[in-house]
């Protein structure tokens, strides 16, 4: 089977956002790429979920990350029993999947798909961690293609020649709708909030934008009215941590405050992904709270004295009424109505299926 990152940028590709090789996990520091390229070197499953904690990589990357560690785990466990590995792995998966709290429930879903490869694995008596390994490139091959197909719903909302806003670093959803355009010679312009206090806009969808041949713009995050109403911009998009089943979305902080200006303006808001079963109302989500200090700063330079206090939610939740539709594999979806993605037999973004 052909490899569905293949045509994407380079942090897109599977080696180069997490990969596990003779017993360790190389996972690309996106905390200072691209102006270096640099990977964090793991060789334990707990400095694989330290390096999730600590930002070392983020948007989908822990997901990779996060199975890779699983693959490490299995290396580390591999002269026990058959029912110690189990236990070893069982263990390891929710250390992994707990490594940041908003993210739990879809991460349970990558590591538990593991510990089922593994246990296959252990029964055969084959290579465990290359069991995960090869189940962790079938199940990317998987959500890239399901990604793709969102690819495709999300472009026919953008104009020929039209002017597209994003947020933070969707991942793999922004390398495949810009696949999608330049395959449709949609020669759109995109501009990107820099998402402080780890600029992933600035430094990541930008550069993804760059590598991929299209017209990308670096704005800080107080200037998306200005720039939505002075450069008419056609649609804002971005992808998300969690999708609540009752319309509300989950993702970086400061998406909510552009899709209220968004709607002000009468631009339409497209979230990319698919709803999320274990957050059945907003309710079930908690939203991490980082370290204050991180945002007195940046990217290294101190930028408020001394005694100055911090606030630094990780991410905000825009209610469904701001939520112009939620692009899934199956199509468009309101986000008042995304029980209907399931009902239809539609298996999420997650799912090895």
């Amino acid at each position: 089977m052909e490899r569905a990152d293949k045509g994407l940028a380079f942090m897109l590709q599977y080696e180069n956002v997490a990969w596990y090789d003779a017993g360790e996990v190389r996972i690309l520091d996106r905390r200072v790429y691209p102006t270096k390229v640099e990977f964090v070197v793991c060789r334990t499953h707990q400095e694989v979920a330290q390096a999730i904690t600590d930002m070392v990589t983020q948007s989908a990357g822990p997901y990779t990350a996060a199975a890779m560690g699983m693959a490490l785990a299995a290396y580390e466990c591999r002269s026990q029993t058959a029912e110690a590995q189990v236990k070893y792995l069982e263990q390891a998966s929710y250390t992994i999947s707990h490594a940041r709290p908003t993210t739990v429930a879809r991460m349970q879903i990558i590591t538990e798909g593991c510990l089922a490869a593994a246990k296959l694995a252990i029964a055969a008596g084959g290579d465990v961690s290359q069991a995960i390994v090869d189940h962790t490139v079938e199940s990317n091959n998987l959500r890239y293609n399901k990604i793709g197909k969102m690819a495709k719903y999300l472009v026919d909302m953008f104009p020929d020649n039209g002017a597209v806003m994003t947020q933070c670093f969707g991942e793999t959803i922004v390398g495949q709708m810009l696949k999608e355009a330049k395959n449709r010679g949609k020669n759109i312009r995109l501009f990107c909030p820099e998402t402080r206090p780890y600029f992933q806009g600035a430094r990541l969808t930008a550069t993804v934008c760059h590598d991929m041949g299209f017209d990308v713009t670096v704005i800080t995050d107080n200037m998306p009215a200005f720039v939505m109403q002075k450069e008419k911009i056609d649609v804002f998009t971005s992808a998300a941590d969690a999708i609540c089943l009752d319309g509300h979305v989950v993702n970086k902080v400061g998406t909510f405050q552009i899709a209220i200006v968004a709607k002000y303006m009468g631009v339409p808001f497209f979230v990319s992904g698919a709803p999320d079963k274990g957050h059945p109302t907003v309710d079930t989500v908690k939203i991490e709270m980082r370290d204050p200090e991180f945002v007195l700063q940046a990217m290294g330079v101190r930028t408020a004295c001394q005694g100055v206090k911090g606030y630094y939610p990780s991410f905000d939740i825009t209610p469904p009424h701001l939520v112009s539709g939620v692009v899934t594999d199956a199509g468009i979806l309101s986000p008042y109505d995304l029980h209907r993605y399931f009902d239809e037999g539609n298996a999420g973004e997650y799912a090895d299926q």
